[in-house]
């Protein structure tokens, strides 16, 4: 599902800290974190038909989404799937599903934390407290863009999932990244780069 919220990220890689630090510098594009699960047997991964399905089912209009699936669409390509032509008479032998979160917040605010992905790790975010006077010239720091990706490859016959990968990265909402089309693009690549990738494993891909 595709959600934009006013609120503070879910969860954020560490090396993107220093540049939340600088929101009064023009914002740089950040690394994708990105996590990947293969099941035991997944000696079909990367080959058949395939189909990209929202989570959501009611996102299947949005043109937002359609963004995002094409995106994802043209990366199964390039590891080996293929999508059934139009009027072509083939069944879908995998299905992908897609779901996407965006949320826009402000660098500085005070966070609770949160517990978020696989296996409940946590975050805290809180404001620093300095000493002394000082004047701030930088202006208010930009809105920063949080996005996320998650796709579960499942296999149709049995409907079990052989592949799970998830995908996040932050950039200044004046970023071009910060923009639908350049940043679906950006997480498809980082996703699928090196696929089907190291079960478990979480990467920063720039």
């Amino acid at each position: 599902m595709i959600r934009i919220r006013p609120f503070a990220p879910l969860f954020m890689a560490p090396l993107l800290a220093g540049a939340l630090a600088l929101g009064g510098c023009a914002a740089q594009v950040g690394p994708v974190e990105v996590t990947r699960f293969s099941a035991p047997d997944a000696s079909m991964l990367g080959r058949g038909v395939i189909r990209v399905d929202p989570a959501n089912a009611q996102d299947a209009s949005s043109l937002e989404f359609r963004t995002y699936a094409d995106a994802v669409a043209q990366e199964l390509a390039k590891v080996g799937y293929r999508q059934a032509l139009p009027g072509e008479a083939v069944r879908d032998t995998q299905v992908a599903v897609l779901s996407v979160e965006r949320q826009v917040y402000q660098p500085g605010a005070r966070r609770s934390p949160v517990s978020v992905g696989v296996g409940g790790s946590t975050g805290s975010y809180g404001s620093g407290l300095g000493l002394g006077l000082g004047i701030n010239l930088a202006g208010k720091p930009q809105d920063q863009v949080d996005t996320r990706m998650h796709v579960m490859i499942k296999d149709r016959p049995d409907g079990r999932t052989i592949w799970e990968g998830r995908a996040a990265f932050t950039v200044g909402s004046k970023s071009p990244v910060a923009q639908t089309s350049l940043g679906a693009a950006k997480m498809a690549e980082a996703l699928f780069k090196g696929f089907p990738g190291k079960s478990g494993e979480t990467i920063l891909v720039k």
